[in-house]
């Protein structure tokens, strides 16, 4: 597989290539069977919603403080969440049933979006303007 990356052309073919490639090792396991990728999923996709909603908790706790000419703890604890969602979501979309794609790019993933655009909507808001 690392031979195969000197001949990726770009970035998107890159990004698919490596969910092919955790979806064949998910695969290829002993004893490796659906239920286990549904399972996988299943907690990613909740890891996914816990660390999206910690991410805008966070932000939003910002709102109840003065301002800080410092970043604070709730400034780390935002970073984190955020760098923990990045290979939560590779592994969500990793492990998905791609058979109904608008299944598994609406419902899952609504309400992480949705945090997401509001936690970093309100983190602009606190870096800009106030």
């Amino acid at each position: 597989m690392l031979r195969e990356m000197d001949f990726i052309e770009n970035d998107w073919t890159a990004f698919f290539w490596a969910i092919g490639s955790v979806r064949s090792v998910i695969s290829s396991r002993k004893g490796s069977d659906p239920m286990h990728g549904q399972q996988i999923n299943r907690l990613s996709g909740k890891a996914v919603i816990v660390l999206s909603l910690i991410a805008l908790f966070t932000v939003l706790s910002g709102f109840l403080q003065p301002p800080q000419s410092d970043e604070g703890a709730a400034a780390h604890i935002f970073q984190l969440s955020i760098l923990a969602l990045v290979p939560m979501i590779f592994v969500f979309l990793a492990t998905a049933d791609w058979k109904r794609p608008l299944r598994i790019l609406t419902r899952p993933l609504a309400v992480p979006a949705t945090a997401l655009v509001l936690a970093f909507g309100g983190l602009y808001y606190l870096e800009h303007y106030r």
